[in-house]
């Protein structure tokens, strides 16, 4: 899941458009480029998709809204070199520890886990994975409850 906080997007203005003088019969006549204006408009578009895609990451939540010790979410794929951000929700403190012997072959687990607990709300701790493979991990106070996730990296 991507989120994206602000794009800027220009929007074509019809300012320049030609203004006819008025005639006897009081008809106004504007001309304005119609497919420059759609071009623009497509454009701005495309742009603002490339810019979100561009800036793709992953959002993972500790712990529910409703207080439950999950990751939400707790299973979910990333693109190599995407960054994965942990935010501190509920039922903290949290921490986020890859198990070792479910990454691929040569990652360094320490490298990659926060051990420490996040204590705070909405305290973050973001990774960015680069060996393609099957993640997974867990929050150390929490695993027995059901606190375990697991990130694909493509």
């Amino acid at each position: 899941m991507a989120a994206l906080s602000s794009a800027a997007v220009t929007v074509p203005s019809f300012s320049r458009a030609a203004v006819a003088p008025r005639s006897s019969s009081s008809r106004l006549v504007v001309r304005a480029s119609f497919s420059k204006a759609c071009g623009a408009a497509a454009v701005a578009v495309a742009a603002s998709a490339m810019l979100a895609g561009g800036a793709m990451a992953q959002d993972v939540l500790l712990g529910a809204d409703g207080g439950v010790l999950v990751f939400e979410p707790n299973d979910f794929s990333v693109k190599a070199g995407e960054t994965i951000t942990f935010k501190n929700n509920a039922g903290f403190p949290h921490n986020i520890v890859f198990d070792e012997d479910a990454v691929p072959s040569g990652v360094d687990v320490a490298k990659i886990s926060q051990e420490e607990y996040l204590n705070a709300p909405g305290e973050t701790f973001s990774v960015t994975l680069t060996v393609p493979g099957t993640y997974g991990f867990y929050c150390e106070p929490h695993a027995g409850a059901g606190m375990v996730g697991k990130v694909t990296v493509n």
